[in-house]
């Protein structure tokens, strides 16, 4: 009998597809926790709008941005705004 090296080794169909469903299960994780992370980060946003301090909103809404256009691959989305009425 040969020996077989790691790279040669044949793999049970059913073994393959319980690495997919466990490597799409990871997949979904990690898309939630991004989700989740994004919510917070609008939350962030639209707490330093409220509180005057634009640059700083301005710079993470930017971030914002990018994370959902590259990472995520998705399309952006409007900028959180204060839902009290502001004073001017």
């Amino acid at each position: 009998m040969a020996a077989q090296s790691g790279g040669q080794r044949t793999r049970d169909p059913e073994e393959l597809e319980n690495q997919v469903t466990e490597l799409m299960e990871d997949v979904e994780r990690y898309r939630t926790a991004c989700e989740d992370t994004l919510q917070q980060l609008d939350w962030c946003i639209g707490y330093f709008t409220g509180c005057n301090k634009n640059k700083l909103a301005k710079a993470l809404a930017a971030n914002r941005a990018s994370i959902r256009r590259h990472l995520m691959r998705r399309a952006e989305l409007a900028p959180p705004t204060n839902s009290e009425g502001s004073t001017s």
